[in-house]
């Protein structure tokens, strides 16, 4: 099992910048690879950000050059950064961890922690 807590969310005003984290627990070693989803109130789930066990980091298009993950292996954390914030970004942004647990792709989420953007 891993646990995922996102933390960091809050108002902010558009152009201002946020780094969300979020502490991972349990099962680390089973894990390749970590990401940050965010859903917006009447839309789809979306990635906007990953990165794996080998650091290797992706990002959509939509949000290349101002969200960036991290990753800290002493602290077990994960973070994103956002800058440049839009309207846009207003969402339930969540932490996602995907593991291979027995030979079992598994997948984990944390609770989500709220973005939202606005003047």
């Amino acid at each position: 099992q891993v646990q995922l807590v996102e933390s960091g969310g809050g108002l902010v005003q558009p152009g201002g910048s946020l780094r969300l984290s979020c502490a991972v627990s349990g099962s680390i070693k089973s894990i390749n690879a970590m990401g940050w989803y965010r859903q917006a109130p009447g839309k789809q789930r979306e990635l906007v950000a990953v990165i794996t066990s080998g650091a290797i980091t992706h990002y959509p298009e939509s949000v290349k050059g101002r969200f960036t993950i991290s990753r800290d292996n002493a602290k077990n954390t994960v973070d994103l950064q956002i800058a440049r914030l839009e309207p846009e970004d207003t969402a339930l942004y969540y932490c996602n961890a995907a593991a291979t647990v027995g030979g079992i792709s598994r997948y984990y989420w944390g609770q989500g922690t709220q973005v939202t953007v606005s003047s």
